[in-house]
Formats: structure tokens, C-alpha cells, sequence
């Protein structure tokens, strides 16, 4: 069976894109989609992906959004630092043992994204 390779993109619908983008690279360091041949795209570096659909009712995350963003950080603590500097609020830190780590924060439009610093 043929299996796809990874994760090539997320594409959704905001009431501005590109002000949301530019505060994903400006505060998650994620590049904007390329419009041309000179811009770079972002670059993940390898590790786990989980693909995971959740019960539609689910309280995992707001019942008015239809997806929630995880991304793999190095350090939480730091990447935590840097958004409260930021003004951005930072909720929900965890630990799930031989998980890691986990915070979550919102983007501007109010979509939840949770941060993971996974176990080593």
C-alpha cells in the first residue's frame, strides 16, 4: 500500500489571512506561504505527527471550532517565556508521563493551539 509522506500543509479559512499569518511567523516563527520563487516555506524538522480525529462533541477544545493546531516544540519553557512576553495568554500547561509536556494558546481569530515539548 502507498503511504503519503508527511504533512504538506493546513489550509483553513480566516477573516484575515494575512495578518494571521504573519503572527504565526511572528510568534511561532512559521513561514507564510510562498508567493513566489524567492520566498522560503517552512521547513519542519522530522519527529512525530499524531493525525487524530476527535468525537464531535468532544470538550478537548471549543465546540465552535471544527480542528485544534499541535506543534512539536524544543522547549516549552522557553517558547512559554516568549509568548507571555508577548501578551499572549498561555493556558492549559501539563504533563502527560511518557508524553510530555503540553500549553496551549489562541491565535487572534480564537483557534486553539497547544503546544508539546515531547518526553525524550
Amino acid at each position: 500500500m502507498e503511504r503519503v509522506q508527511g504533512f504538506g500543509g493546513f489550509f483553513f479559512r480566516a477573516k484575515d489571512p494575512e495578518g494571521l499569518a504573519k503572527w504565526y511567523q511572528d510568534h511561532l516563527g512559521i513561514n507564510p506561504a510562498p508567493t513566489d520563487m524567492e520566498m522560503q516555506p517552512w521547513v519542519t524538522e522530522s519527529g512525530v505527527t499524531v493525525f487524530s480525529p476527535f468525537d464531535a462533541d468532544t470538550d478537548y477544545f471549543a465546540a465552535d471550532k471544527s480542528f485544534m493546531l499541535n506543534f512539536r516544540v524544543a522547549d516549552l519553557n522557553a517558547m512559554v517565556a516568549q509568548l507571555k512576553a508577548a501578551d499572549i495568554e498561555v493556558s492549559h500547561e501539563s504533563e502527560m508521563e511518557g508524553i510530555g509536556r503540553f500549553a496551549r494558546i489562541h491565535d487572534p481569530e480564537g483557534n486553539a493551539i497547544e503546544l508539546w515539548e515531547p518526553t525524550s
